[in-house]
């Protein structure tokens, strides 16, 4: 085992395939043993054969959280895998999570877990950064589907990262939808699949779709993640352009959502920027 690979990980999993490849990765980058913290009705199933222990809880419920990441014994954790965004309005919360809410001025994915992962580190936990044995998952430079983005859409490109990197770094959100200089559609709390759909219904077919991560972003937890949901998102939308920050957005099943871009006839590009 490599001496920066821990022989014990523990990954708070959320939605998707996420939380699924980093278990595998990790496993194979030579960790021994692996705790998970799963939330139902959120979490898949398939966590049970990738990890040695799965603890349940209900969404809204920190302080069974907290006692079971203490109770592990594991110390180090890596946040994998979204929660659904509106469940924040709609889930029961226990005193410690309403505390915690308290004493925010802001409420958002930043803030939010900003907040809970600094309360881990106090409690000895150490949360890793996302991108952890997910290297093999980062988008390298470049065009990265057979289709190549227009020098319109090259132009909607340009104009979206502006755009987006001063949406996200008002916490407003990551995805931005263009077409032919016009921006259909910013994100909020919705998401970005919400976004992308509703950007197809105001402009049509052909819209550009940009998302980027925040400046000074925490690595901890705030780094795009691309899948074959954003790829059926788009395809309903019937958009042209993906384009997302090269080394800074996790590309899940790679193979199959490229071959699937391809199929849609999707430009999938990864662009360099300052901060790369």
């Amino acid at each position: 085992m490599k001496s920066d690979v821990p022989e014990k990980l523990g990954i708070i999993a959320g939605k998707g395939s996420y939380p699924l490849l980093l278990a595998e990765s990790a496993r194979r980058q030579g960790v021994r043993e692996i705790f998970a913290l799963a939330f139902r009705g959120e979490t898949e199933r398939q966590i049970e054969k990738l990890a040695d222990r799965v603890t349940w809880i209900h969404l809204g419920q920190l302080g069974a959280a907290y006692a079971a990441l203490q109770a592990s014994g594991v110390p180090q954790f890596v946040m994998a895998g979204q929660i659904t965004p509106t469940s924040l309005f709609h889930m029961r919360m226990d005193g410690e999570l309403l505390a915690l809410l308290g004493r925010l001025r802001e409420r958002n994915a930043h803030s939010i877990f900003g907040a809970l992962t600094d309360e881990l580190g106090q409690r000895g936990i150490t949360m890793l950064p996302a991108s952890r044995f997910m290297e093999a998952h980062m988008a390298e430079p470049g065009v990265l589907t057979s289709r190549q983005p227009t020098p319109e859409q090259q132009t909607d490109i340009e104009l979206g990262l502006q755009v987006a990197k001063t949406t996200s770094g008002l916490e407003i959100g990551q995805t931005v939808v263009l077409k032919n200089g016009t921006i259909l559609a910013v994100e909020a709390f919705e998401g970005t699949d919400a976004t992308i759909l509703r950007a197809g219904e105001l402009g049509g077919p052909g819209a550009v779709v940009v998302k980027v991560s925040k400046r000074g972003h925490d690595v901890r937890f705030d780094l795009p993640v691309i899948g074959e949901r954003t790829l059926k998102s788009l395809r309903k939308a019937k958009a042209a352009v993906l384009a997302v920050e090269a080394r800074r957005t996790i590309l899940l099943d790679r193979a199959t959502v490229m071959a699937q871009a391809d199929r849609q006839e999707l430009c999938i590009v990864a662009i360099e920027t300052m901060e790369n």
